[in-house]
Order: C-alpha cells, then sequence, then structure tokens
C-alpha cells in the first residue's frame, strides 16, 4: 500500500472488485485484486495558491464599469495583456502623430517642393511618410538630430506640435505609470511565505485547540504583520433563510494581540475551540462529513519595497483536519 502512494501520489486510491457484484470497495489488507482511481478533486472557494473561485454573471453593463476604472482594470491584467496593450498603444499613437504631419506636408505642396532651393517648406526634409514618421520619433523622443526640423513659417505644425507633446505626455504617464505598479505589486512575495500542509486539531494547554503553521523563507521581514482566519460555511437561519458561503470569523489572537505576529521563525497559529468557536459544537465524526472551508489572510508591510502585501491559504473539506490526542 505505501510503495503504490510512493508511486502514485495522494491524488488516486486503492480500490478491489468485488465477486458479488456490489461495485468498487476500499482496499483491505488481503482482498482482491487492487485498482487505481482518481480521487474527485475537492472545489474550493480559495485555491492554496491564493486565487479566488469567484465568476461574476449577470450584473448588467459590466464591460463599462471596467472601463470606467481603466488605471486598475488595465494593472488587474495578466502581463502578456498589458505588453500587447502597451505597444498596441505606443504604435497607434506613432502612426497617427506621423501620418498628421504627412497630411500637413501634403496640403501645403511641400512634398513636391522640397527640393525648391527658394521654398520654405512646413518641415524641411520631409519627403514622403517614412520621413515623416522619422521627423516625429526625433522630436518625440528629443533624439534632435539637426537633419528634419520645424520652420516658422507654418502655424498649423506649430500648434500639432503642441499637442504632440501633451498627448505624448499623457501616454506615458498613463502606460509608464501603469506597469510601473504592476511591477511593484508584491504578488511573488507570497511564494516565499510558507503555510503547513494540514491542520490539526489537538490539546495544548489544556484546550482544544486548531493549529497550523506559517513561515517567511526570506531573511527581509513582513512588517506590521497580521493573521485572521474566516470559516466558509453555508447554514440556514432560524427564519428559513439559507446563506450559502457564510462568513464567521476563527479568533487566532485577536483579544490578546497574538494576531500581531514577529515573523522571523516558524510560527504556531492557533485557534481554541471554546464556547464562541464554530468548531464547538462538531464532534470528531462530524467534522469528517461537514462541508466546509478555512481561509487563511495574512496582511503585512514588504520592508524592501514597503509596499504592503496580502496572502491567503486555504483549507477545504470534507475536513482532512486530522484530529491528535
Amino acid at each position: 500500500m505505501s510503495a503504490i502512494r510512493r508511486k502514485f501520489g495522494d491524488d488516486y486510491q486503492v480500490v478491489t472488485t468485488s465477486s458479488s457484484g456490489a461495485g468498487l470497495q476500499p482496499q483491505g489488507p488481503g482482498q482482491g485484486a487492487q485498482q487505481l482511481v482518481p480521487k474527485k478533486k475537492r472545489q474550493r472557494f480559495v485555491d492554496k495558491n491564493g486565487r479566488c473561485n469567484v465568476q461574476h454573471g449577470n450584473l448588467g453593463s459590466e464591460t463599462s464599469r471596467y472601463l470606467s476604472d481603466l488605471f486598475t482594470t488595465l494593472v488587474d491584467l495578466k502581463w502578456r495583456w498589458n505588453l500587447f496593450i502597451f505597444i498596441l498603444t505606443y504604435t497607434v499613437a506613432w502612426l497617427f502623430m506621423a501620418s498628421m504631419w504627412w497630411v500637413i506636408a501634403y496640403t501645403r505642396g511641400d512634398l513636391n517642393k522640397a527640393h525648391v532651393g527658394n521654398y520654405t517648406p512646413c518641415v524641411a526634409n520631409v519627403y514622403n511618410f517614412p520621413s515623416a514618421f522619422l521627423f516625429f520619433i526625433e522630436t518625440e523622443a528629443t533624439i534632435g538630430y539637426g537633419y528634419r526640423y520645424i520652420t516658422d513659417k507654418c502655424p498649423e505644425g506649430i500648434i500639432l506640435f503642441l499637442f504632440q507633446s501633451i498627448l505624448g505626455s499623457i501616454v506615458d504617464a498613463f502606460l509608464i505609470g501603469c506597469m510601473f505598479i504592476k511591477m511593484s505589486q508584491p504578488k511573488k512575495r507570497a511564494e516565499t511565505l510558507m503555510f503547513s500542509e494540514h491542520a490539526v486539531i489537538s490539546m495544548r494547554d489544556g484546550k482544544l485547540t486548531l493549529m497550523f503553521r506559517v513561515g517567511n523563507l526570506r531573511n527581509s521581514h513582513m512588517v506590521s504583520a497580521q493573521i485572521r482566519c474566516k470559516l466558509l460555511k453555508s447554514r440556514q437561519t432560524p427564519e428559513g433563510e439559507f446563506l450559502p458561503l457564510d462568513q464567521l470569523e476563527l479568533d487566532v489572537g485577536f483579544s490578546t494581540g497574538a494576531d500581531q505576529l514577529f515573523l522571523v521563525s516558524p510560527l504556531t497559529i492557533c485557534h481554541v475551540i471554546d464556547a464562541k468557536s464554530p468548531f464547538y459544537d462538531l464532534s470528531q465524526r462530524s467534522m469528517q462529513t461537514e462541508q466546509f472551508e478555512i481561509v487563511v489572510i495574512l496582511e503585512g508591510i514588504v520592508e524592501t519595497t514597503e509596499n504592503p502585501s496580502c496572502v491567503m491559504w486555504s483549507k477545504a473539506g470534507k475536513s482532512p483536519i486530522p484530529m491528535k490526542t
């Protein structure tokens, strides 16, 4: 049995076929032929990596709500979409402004008179669209080669130049600010904050206690680290109202200050199962069949960047929490 678990892991369980046609039965010592079947995956409200499995639907005008907060929407997008929007926005803006310079040169006749000696064009040495595009890039990026330049005989060109400077500043501030905020987000900091694989219920200091561990792998500290626990469980009120995923608070030391962590070494987080605990009326047997999920939220400030960070960890059931005596 242990050899099979080492080979196939915990995602499979061993069953045996009954000769009396009773179907698949859990494998016991000396019972029939063994067969591996995959375990049924539990559906979680929050995954182990902290991602919430929530999809919004039937809200009405959902797209317009996201577009009304466009900056936050861009920050929340995945990196591939951010880079795509970044490149697309600059490309469209550059082509549009280069086209405006080419239109001015075309309407003034500069393209046909560019080589006339005594003629003063709007922009010197602009003969076609590629040269108009190069002039725009030189001015926008402040390269200033000196070969192509705007003259004082072109008031429409001066107005377009002012509009180009304002538009370029707005695009730079919006996109570069969005990329900076996204790069400074401490999401990857959660990869070095480790939670124990299992939570246990055991006696500690003479009290029945739910316990799990949390540790920080980096040398940099989590400043003002605070931990909270939520119990997600469906229930029905005395009035008959059904509350799916009702959230209950699990006390992990709020009254005593034990929820404020000095996370320099692995710590054991404890929830005492007393009369105020949601687990007080549950027995060991009922916890094996009860449907609930425990979500742990660790908040703090990353010392190196001074950015706030939030990490979530969950333990789902039908309860896999082992009991220790």
